[in-house]
């Protein structure tokens, strides 16, 4: 079997056409090049190199060695480096703040197969709005955290992500999901509107800062009388009776209460990222979960129902 140093002394003495220029660039001692010629050549059975007045260079039967053993160093190095991260992703660890949405569906979708491709990986899940999840991310308490951003309504751009929008983040896109209306069934009415005059449950402070923004869009204010981040709990209380709601798309694709009724509303989207701390490239753990969020990403997206065409404000029942 040939040699492998020998290999790569063959290429670059090809490459440099001097033997010692290959002994600077391998830092060996020249006669040591020389002696791994000479090697080489009697492993073969062929006569690789010739003199050049003062250089050296490959006879036929050196260059075509000397091409195939750049192939086979090429293909060591290859699997070397995925030697190298496959062994990063069996003592890898990471760690993930997602909001309670996102941690019931993309989250654990990505996680399944995360784990599934990876078993040895240490997977740690934390639910966290994304204030506290920036928080954890920053303090080096997790390594990825799901953050959302509304749609404003007036211009159709993402709202900012306030504290969490800084350079120092770098920011993967997941999904858009649309937001809904969420109203008892049989209930009159299809736009914000309509429900002016009706109580209503808030959710967490950015989702009920979005609904303060759009009902005073459509001009009104809520009248909140319930707070909750629970959008079970959100969906049993619109059921009782005892408000109205809205709902982004992943807390529907968890759960969705049979006696409620869900409207998609236009131009009320939220974009979902997935934020790391510093540049690429990532710990091959973070990566290789960060490859399946935007997986499960795409999945979600593809069952959502199909929005409403215009109409600010306006619903259309799923």
């Amino acid at each position: 079997m040939l040699d492998v140093n020998r290999l790569r002394v063959l290429v670059a003495v090809a490459r440099l056409s001097s033997v010692t220029a290959a002994a600077q660039e391998l830092r060996y001692a020249q006669p040591s090049v020389s002696h791994h010629l000479q090697r080489l050549e009697a492993e073969t059975g062929s006569k690789l190199t010739q003199r050049a007045g003062r250089g050296i260079r490959l006879t036929d039967a050196g260059r075509m060695l000397a091409a195939r053993a750049e192939e086979i160093l090429a293909r060591l190095e290859a699997a070397e480096a995925e030697l190298a991260a496959y062994a990063g992703l069996r003592a890898g660890r990471v760690r993930l703040a997602a909001f309670p949405s996102a941690l019931s569906t993309i989250v654990a979708r990505a996680a399944a197969s995360l784990l599934a491709e990876h078993p040895a990986i240490e997977l740690r899940l934390i639910e966290a709005e994304p204030p506290e999840a920036v928080r954890l991310l920053r303090a080096g308490e997790v390594d990825i955290a799901l953050l959302f951003a509304y749609e404003n309504p007036t211009t159709g751009e993402d709202s900012v992500l306030e504290a969490d929008d800084e350079n120092d983040l770098r920011r993967v896109s997941l999904l858009r999901e649309p937001t809904y209306l969420i109203t008892r069934k049989g209930a009159g009415g299809r736009t914000l509107a309509d429900f002016a005059g009706q109580r209503w449950v808030g959710g967490c402070e950015r989702c009920r800062a979005h609904l303060l923004r759009a009902c005073a869009r459509v001009g009104f204010v809520p009248d909140i009388r319930i707070f909750t981040d629970d959008y079970v709990a959100v969906q049993s209380l619109v059921a009782a009776g005892l408000g109205v709601a809205t709902l982004p798309a992943l807390a529907l694709a968890a759960q969705q209460h049979p006696e409620v009724r869900a409207m998609p509303l236009p131009h009320h989207d939220r974009q979902v990222v997935a934020a790391v701390h510093g540049r690429a490239p990532d710990p091959p753990a973070t990566a290789a979960l960060l490859g399946h969020l935007v997986a499960a990403g795409t999945v979600s997206r593809s069952v959502f129902p199909a929005r409403p065409a215009g109409g600010t404000g306006t619903a259309s029942e799923v």
